[in-house]
């Protein structure tokens, strides 16, 4: 593992009925949701470390702390960037935002855990 600060990843999605507030039952309406958010901005900090990783295993998100700024209509483009900004042992933290076009609609910080993927989903039997 060698995850170092730094480290950048991205991730992109477009708005549709999948996605908007209304669908995720996070409000009423048809706007990117803010649960949506959170799921890309993960992406983003899974890819930032993706090609560090031992084999065999993966990192799980313990904590997250964002704006949701802006909101964004169906069929808007929606970029996530995340940046890891410490590493603590196997937790690393990141800064991270989604934008539309160039408008920052939310950031935060991120939080994630270094785990075996085997021995993780061995502790559910």
């Amino acid at each position: 593992m060698s995850i170092q600060v730094g480290l950048r990843g991205e991730a992109v999605v477009t708005v549709t009925e999948a996605n908007i507030a209304k669908t995720m039952k996070s409000g009423a309406l048809p706007v990117f949701a803010t649960p949506a958010m959170c799921a890309l901005m993960e992406e983003a900090a899974v890819t930032a470390v993706a090609n560090t990783l031992s084999e065999g295993d993966g990192t799980v998100g313990i904590s997250l702390n964002i704006t949701h700024d802006k909101p964004s209509p169906v069929g808007a483009t929606i970029r996530a960037e995340a940046e890891v900004i410490a590493v603590e042992g196997r937790k690393i933290s990141y800064r991270i935002a989604a934008y539309e076009g160039e408008a920052c609609i939310g950031q935060g910080t991120h939080e994630r855990f270094v785990i075996n993927n085997e021995k993780f989903m061995s502790k559910l039997k």
